[in-house]
């Protein structure tokens, strides 16, 4: 019985690690989704009104994806929402990876957002995952 324990242990720690190492990547990304993404949006600045106008959807697409990505940032520090809000997320990197490339003709500009979704993908997949069990 003690043997069987003494091998859950490291199992246990492996876990408990893991998910102090997502917590912090979920904080980081909802520190890097308020300030660089969502609040350059919101609050119309040139680089962003300029990028939204190229797509050539409106502004109204700006105020949508800046809102999505404050709401995904808020519900990244919510355990209860996390996969559902890096899922969200993930969807909206999607759209940047698609818009980069077809739209703005930019693939390097679209390595960004590739990269951000697939760690978004991880963690939603995680997240769900961790609450399923």
């Amino acid at each position: 019985m003690v043997a069987n324990q003494t091998l859950r242990a490291p199992a246990a720690v492996r876990e408990r690690t893991t998910d102090i190492a997502l917590r912090v990547v979920q904080v980081l990304l909802a520190a890097f989704f308020l300030l660089a993404a969502a609040g350059p949006k919101l609050v119309g600045q040139q680089y962003a009104v300029e990028m939204f106008t190229q797509i050539g959807a409106g502004q109204w697409l700006r105020y949508l994806v800046g809102g999505l990505e404050l709401a995904g940032a808020i519900g990244l520090l919510i355990p209860r929402l996390a996969a559902l809000a890096a899922l969200g997320l993930a969807g909206v990197m999607i759209g940047a990876v698609i818009s980069q490339v077809l739209v703005l003709g930019s693939v390097v500009m679209a390595l960004t957002p590739a990269f951000l979704g697939i760690i978004l993908g991880l963690i939603a997949w995680r997240r769900a995952y961790r609450s399923a069990s």
